[in-house]
């Protein structure tokens, strides 16, 4: 029965011409269900703008970083980021908010006023008052997550002139102590959007997962960022059932949330109340996250080094880490003959039962990645505050590491 579906699917899929839209999955989660106590902020970001870097920015009253479109020298929009206050916010495009009139462009202000935010507000409460502020019509649509260095964790749904505000940490809000998004909001209009499935399939994780207190950097990257489950269909690739030598190893890309339009997914991990917002760690994956590693990054020292991976030299158009996980991107969509020949995807590059496909082959860096990291990050933690030599040292280390990986497994 499932091998029916997924024919028809096929076929289906194969026949329309598909229109890319930016649609983003996203979670924002209390630290009452995280296992250290830390507020967790996700974006999976899904766009046009596949080449992705990180930049420091002096901002008028906060420092920042933030995941950018590369090739800009001064980017107008930021699509996740995190401040000096150790204020946070992220983004996903609604789309059932806002009757956008002939001409305008749908969510216009949404990449902008993320910038001014991280400029601006150091708490939850500022970002409310930022909304209210600001003028209108705001010629925002979003869903926007925020979390600060005090244990704030929430989601905004915004439209042109008026939000609604979902507390992380609020049972009657978030009963299981986060808040899952794609691109619909449930404030706007019923069964109008997208990302419905994408949805179910984050909730359907997290739900069990916030009960047991297992949601960490590392579980949101390896279960919902490269996720190839479709609840609808009631198919999971991963248990190899459209695998060789069930099937030739191809498939069509219909609602899992990594798709080929995957620029990055990121996870900020906050602080605990009282810690120093300096602590504040934004887990970076660029990249279509199953060709990609994730790479741990700091304000603090930010305007001085960052890992080379991350970043866009001048007159570039891509950060190292984009430039490798394209060349791999562009494999795994290699089938390129007619209309909708674009969904297809081959599978088996990825993952399969030799265990040689590439999502396989990189689990082991990334969890490296975590395993040089995690210890220097408990003991800054336990001293009050970031080494900066240290910091340097280990971005060194991990842009040297995970450089040498990519040419030892693939020649990049």
């Amino acid at each position: 029965m499932k091998k029916l579906i997924a024919s028809c699917l096929l076929m289906v899929a194969a026949s329309l011409t598909v229109t890319k839209t930016d649609a983003c999955t996203s979670a924002v989660i209390s630290g009452k269900v995280t296992p250290d106590g830390r507020p967790l902020l996700w974006k999976h970001r899904d766009t046009g703008a596949l080449q992705n870097s990180v930049k420091y920015f002096s901002g008028e009253k906060y420092a920042f970083i933030a995941v950018v479109n590369s090739g800009e020298e001064d980017p107008s929009d930021v699509w996740v980021g995190t401040n000096s206050a150790g204020f946070s916010v992220m983004n996903t495009q609604s789309y059932n908010l806002v009757q956008v009139k002939e001409g305008e462009e749908r969510g216009e202000a949404n990449g902008r006023v993320m910038r001014r935010a991280l400029e601006v507000c150091a708490t939850v409460a500022d970002f409310k008052h930022f909304l209210d502020t600001i003028s209108k019509p705001s010629l925002i649509e979003a869903n926007f997550g925020v979390i600060d260095a005090q244990g704030g964790a929430a989601m905004f749904e915004v439209d042109y002139y008026k939000y609604t505000f979902f507390d992380a940490n609020d049972s009657k809000d978030a009963p299981c102590g986060y808040i899952a998004r794609s691109n619909f909001s449930f404030t706007g209009e019923v069964n109008v959007g997208a990302g419905y499935v994408r949805y179910m399939q984050e909730d359907k994780l997290l739900m069990p997962a916030s009960a047991m207190k297992k949601i960490t950097p590392a579980w949101i990257f390896n279960e919902l960022s490269r996720s190839f489950a479709n609840p609808l269909l009631g198919i999971d690739l991963k248990e190899g059932d459209y695998n060789r030598p069930k099937g030739t190893g191809w498939f069509v890309e219909q609602d899992f949330i990594p798709r080929h339009e995957s620029a990055s997914s990121v996870v900020i991990q906050g602080v605990k109340k009282g810690e120093k917002p300096e602590l504040v760690t934004m887990w970076t994956v660029l990249g279509y996250p199953p060709v990609s590693v994730a790479v741990p990054l700091w304000l603090k020292g930010a305007e001085k080094q960052l890992p080379s991976l991350v970043l866009t030299e001048k007159g570039k158009k891509a950060s190292g880490m984009s430039k490798r996980t394209t060349v791999l991107l562009d494999k795994v969509y290699a089938y390129d003959q007619g209309m909708g020949s674009n969904r297809y995807m081959n599978w088996e590059l990825l993952y399969n039962s030799d265990k040689t496909g590439y999502m396989q082959s990189l689990a082991p860096v990334e969890e490296r990645v975590f395993f040089l990291t995690e210890p220097r990050l408990d003991e800054w933690r336990e001293k009050g505050s970031l080494d900066v030599r240290q910091v340097y040292q280990l971005y060194d280390e991990l842009d040297k590491y995970i450089s040498a990986a990519y040419n030892r497994l693939f020649g990049l």
